[in-house]
This record gives structure tokens, sequence and C-alpha cells, in this order.
């Protein structure tokens, strides 16, 4: 069984919906800007959202977790990382 214990951290995201290009861009250490093509509605930003940050952390999908800001453009997202 492995031991390796998991790391969680909390990081800062400014989403930018409705965008050109899907990116993500380090501002600092725990802070964000996600740019995503989809619009603001039935929570499609943050579905794209938790996919590129997963994409970006090289973690699947369900260690990214939205913590606040789930109508709002700045929102906080934990991270689980080994």
């Amino acid at each position: 069984m492995d031991s390796t214990p998991l790391k969680p951290m909390l990081i800062k995201v400014k989403v930018l919906a409705e965008d050109k290009e899907e990116t993500v861009i380090k501002k600092s250490a725990d802070s964000f800007i996600v740019k995503v093509r989809e619009k603001r509605e039935r929570g499609e930003a943050n579905r794209k959202v938790n996919l590129l940050l997963a994409r970006y952390f090289g973690v699947v999908s369900g260690r990214v977790k939205l913590i606040r800001g789930g109508k709002q453009p700045g929102k906080i997202f934990e991270i689980v990382t080994i």
C-alpha cells in the first residue's frame, strides 16, 4: 500500500469566459488566470476550467475541486497532488 501523503493546495483563479483561446496563465505561486471558450451558463465554463487546471497540474479532474465562487469570475480551487 502506498503511504504517500496527498498535498491539497488552494489557488485563486480569475476566469475569463467566452474568450478566443483556452489557456492557464500563472500570475503568482497561488494565483492564476484561466481563459475558456465556454459560456458562463449551466456551469460550462467551470467544468472547462476544472479540466484545464487538472491538465496544468498533471492530475485527474477529480482532484480539482471548486471551493468558492461558483457564479463569480473570482474563484478558489483546491488541487490535490501527490
